[in-house]
């Protein structure tokens, strides 16, 4: 009667091992139905689904015996053979079948302690940890490197409420400063095609309507005006306006100025290179001014931008913009755009902003991150980035450091 084997076996890693194992199964009349290997830190493991046409016990002697006549257990390759009940294998079936996320651990180091409460919290939502690795380089996990340490997990179980599982995970990562982003398997997250930023604080380290009120004197008054949007005396487009009113008469070589020296995010221009080499298309989709916008473009070679357009007349700011302004409502609409003129899922798109007028845009993408936000954007947001530069964006589309050193 045929029996269904599940062979384990394991010891350091040597080249042919492959070859011999799977000659030694053939000269045991086995038949394959499933295979997993995996090697790391030296060491070798195979894991392989079979029929055989004997039991466990009579099968481990045999193969043995072909394994010691190949040389393989001279070499230290232990093997384990269990007999799998009928049942077991449609319980694999069913569990493959499950629900998958992808559970990324990023920070400036990963402290041991992570790992118990990880496997704690997936525990306590019915989920089992099926896989885990590394993204980063090779410098150990607790020390602090240029790009960060991070670990990718793939977690599997019936399917969980989302927002609580991030909620938890939020909090895990606030205790250890570490960020913990859940994202849901599918093809199309290793098939992502547009990635969308906003500017702003997000790939500059400043806000350019606050240095323009600096240098204009007006600071005070355009914070006020800020002041009573975020009470929501005002919405975005009145308090924008008011604002911009605030500015006329500034001279248009204070917008040069401060657009020479803009401070770059930590990370950015290294995330640059590597989505260009990449094939990713790159906007930026912004509620602050194409004036600035042009000038990361030709710094950082984005394929377009979407910005406000300053009114500038004989060399000063009118205190006006042209429409239409871009408030939180267009950004997520141009993401869409650019989508479909491309012809792309909304599922290949990816968004990173900070701010509240981001959140819609965030929610519209297949991968909306939150970076460096305001805690309520990042407990709306589906993911978010707070711990690492903008480049930790490669790790959520599950780029291990080794490979993209490879590209330079």
């Amino acid at each position: 009667m045929t029996q269904r084997l599940l062979i384990r076996a394991g010891g350091p890693d040597h080249p042919g091992q492959l070859a011999a194992l799977g000659a030694a199964l053939m000269e045991c009349q086995a038949r394959l139905v499933d295979i997993h290997q995996h090697s790391a830190l030296g060491h070798i493991t195979f894991e392989m689904l079979v029929n055989s046409e004997v039991g466990a016990n009579a099968f481990t002697s045999q193969l043995n015996e072909h394994l010691a006549a190949k040389g393989l257990a001279q070499r230290g390759l232990a093997v384990e053979v269990e007999a799998v009940a009928a049942d077991r294998g449609q319980n694999l079936k069913a569990q493959a079948e499950m629900p998958r996320l992808i559970v990324s651990l990023m920070g400036p180091r990963l402290p041991t302690t992570m790992l118990a409460e990880l496997g704690e919290l997936a525990a306590a939502h019915g989920l089992s940890i099926e896989h885990m690795q590394r993204l980063s380089g090779v410098t150990s996990l607790e020390e602090e490197t240029s790009f960060g340490a991070c670990v990718e997990c793939l977690l599997r179980g019936p399917a969980v409420a989302l927002p609580d599982l991030r909620e938890r995970a939020l909090a895990l990562g606030a205790r250890h400063g570490v960020d913990i982003a859940i994202q849901e398997d599918s093809l199309w997250r290793r098939h992502r095609r547009l990635v969308c930023f906003d500017m702003d604080s997000t790939l500059i380290q400043a806000e350019v309507i606050d240095e323009l009120a600096r240098r204009h004197g007006v600071y005070d008054e355009v914070a006020a005006v800020t002041e009573r949007s975020m009470r929501g005396e005002l919405d975005f487009k009145q308090s924008f306006r008011e604002r911009m009113a605030k500015l006329e008469r500034l001279d248009e070589s204070v917008l040069r100025e401060i657009a020479e020296n803009l401070p770059l995010m930590d990370g950015v221009e290294r995330l640059m290179a590597h989505l260009k080499r990449l094939g990713y298309r790159t906007a930026i989709i912004s509620g602050g001014f194409t004036y600035f916008a042009r000038y990361l473009q030709a710094r950082l070679g984005f394929d377009e931008i979407h910005a406000n357009e300053l009114v500038i007349h004989e060399g000063k700011i009118t205190g006006e913009v042209r429409e239409p302004i871009i408030d939180a409502d267009r950004k997520a609409w141009l993401l869409g755009e650019i989508a479909r003129r491309e012809g792309w899922d909304m599922a290949q798109t990816v968004a990173v902003g900070d701010g509240a007028n981001d959140l819609k845009m965030l929610e519209s993408a297949g991968l909306g991150i939150a970076f460096r936000a305001k805690p309520l954007v990042r407990q709306q947001a589906r993911q978010s980035i707070s711990t690492l530069g903008l480049d930790a964006v490669l790790y959520l589309l599950g780029y291990h450091e080794d490979e993209l050193a490879r590209l330079l």
